[in-house]
């Protein structure tokens, strides 16, 4: 779809995109290359961030390895927690800050990368925690400088941490989750190695997945970048821009690919193919929708993971209550589309087809019921939750979870049609279950 189609020039509206690339390596074997990169960036003393499932494992071992080869001093936290917390990220930043390292490494999921970021951040420029926090909820104030090298090695396919100047964590007092978004956050290197998906359980992939497939399905639909005011100046162009004619190309093929191998990789872990697709499907998306931005199902998903309190998947640590943010997202999906489709249904119907749908004869009037199928047949395939009613939410949180969504205004600027509260109680209930 080109960007002349999508894409119309408005005077006293934004002409100009920005492409912000991230350094990336990928391929197995990346991982046993760090320490080229760590000397390349002069580092000597190191923190490197995990968590504790991750920490036993061979691709810890692995960038440890090289690291010290290479003769940098390598200490590690490990006390990262899925889905962190200002609490959590508090104590990481006591660790980045007591630790006089000169670069980070973060061995992990998005909640490792994320709390690398966050710790990188609060360490190098200390502040209240609400500082750099998005507003409303935060100040939101900018970074104020460059911070100090990051390496993320992601493992798992799916959040595009790795690509992307956000990190996103639950606000404890508030009961939602909330994040700071920055390109200074965006890690300064990214190795991405296929391999280490081979001993991620069933449905963390399935969860990972959704996130992928959410990122580019979002950053697809969003508001083009020429629907927004032009900035008074360069500096001000927000990081989540709107579609755009770069995001568009790694929104297509992340689609693509998680249509062809996301059912395949939670079925079958021994299926090489499949879950080397999707972790290359959720780089493309993560540099699409950390160029481009996501809109409602995201904004959604924070009150719905902010405000669990009885649901716990297989395949994840602990006993408390959690909600994987991949899961947390899918459940709101189906809903969000069969609205937004009428602001651009060939890009829907699109959409529904490269996840698999059959849109033979379908119409535009069509395109939301469309799409919502591929992605519900999707759900299902792979055993995800039956919309919010299973994560133990009923009418009596529709007025809660709205209320959390709607201060996700950052997010929820990058809509393609404007919601309020009443409009997100909609979405919620119409999310309620969908077989």
């Amino acid at each position: 779809m080109s960007c002349c189609h999508h894409y119309e020039l408005i005077d006293g509206k934004e002409h100009v995109f920005a492409v912000d690339p991230s350094a990336i390596r990928f391929g197995p074997g990346a991982l046993a290359e760090i320490g080229h990169d760590a000397r390349a960036l002069g580092l000597k003393r190191v923190a490197l961030f995990t968590d504790r499932g991750v920490a036993g494992l061979e691709c810890v071992a692995t960038v440890s390895a090289a690291l010290r080869a290479a003769d940098v001093d390598v200490a590690v936290f490990d006390e990262v927690r899925v889905e962190p917390t200002d609490a959590s990220f508090k104590a990481a930043t006591r660790f980045a800050a007591e630790g006089g390292f000169d670069g980070y490494v973060s061995v992990g999921g998005g909640s490792v990368i994320d709390t690398c970021k966050a710790a990188n951040l609060y360490a190098t420029y200390p502040a209240e925690f609400l500082t750099y926090v998005n507003a409303p909820i935060g100040d939101g104030r900018p970074v104020p400088g460059p911070l100090k090298p990051h390496i993320a090695c992601p493992t798992t396919s799916g959040t595009g941490s790795e690509c992307t100047g956000m990190a996103i964590f639950d606000l404890l007092e508030r009961h939602v989750k909330t994040g700071i978004a920055h390109r200074a956050l965006r890690p300064t290197l990214a190795l991405i190695d296929p391999d280490v998906t081979r001993t991620l359980p069933a449905n963390v992939v399935a969860a990972s997945g959704f996130d992928v497939l959410s990122h580019a399905l979002e950053s697809y639909t969003a508001k083009p970048y020429t629907q927004r005011s032009a900035p008074d100046g360069p500096a001000l162009r927000p990081m989540y821009q709107g579609a755009n004619p770069w995001s568009d190309v790694g929104c297509v093929e992340a689609l693509r690919r998680t249509g062809a191998y996301l059912v395949r990789a939670v079925r079958d872990a021994g299926d090489t193919e499949a879950r080397h697709g999707m972790m290359y499907a959720a780089t493309l998306a993560g540099i699409a929708f950390g160029n481009s931005g996501v809109h409602l199902p995201h904004g959604m998903a924070y009150s719905v993971a902010g405000l669990i309190r009885g649901y716990h998947p297989d395949g994840y640590p602990g006993d408390e209550a959690i909600c994987p943010h991949g899961i947390s997202v899918i459940v709101d999906a189906p809903s969000v589309f069969r609205l937004t489709a009428p602001t651009s249904p060939a890009r829907h119907l699109q959409a529904a087809a490269l996840l698999g749908g059959d849109v033979a004869g379908a119409g535009q009037e069509d395109a939301g019921e469309a799409l919502a199928g591929s992605i519900i047949a999707m759900m299902r395939d792979t055993g995800m939750p039956n919309g919010i009613t299973d994560l133990g939410y009923g009418e009596g949180d529709i007025a809660a979870l709205a209320e959390g969504a709607y201060a996700q205004q950052r997010i929820l600027a990058n809509s393609p049609l404007p919601v309020n509260e009443d409009d997100l109680q909609n979405l919620y209930r119409g999310a309620a279950s969908y077989w």
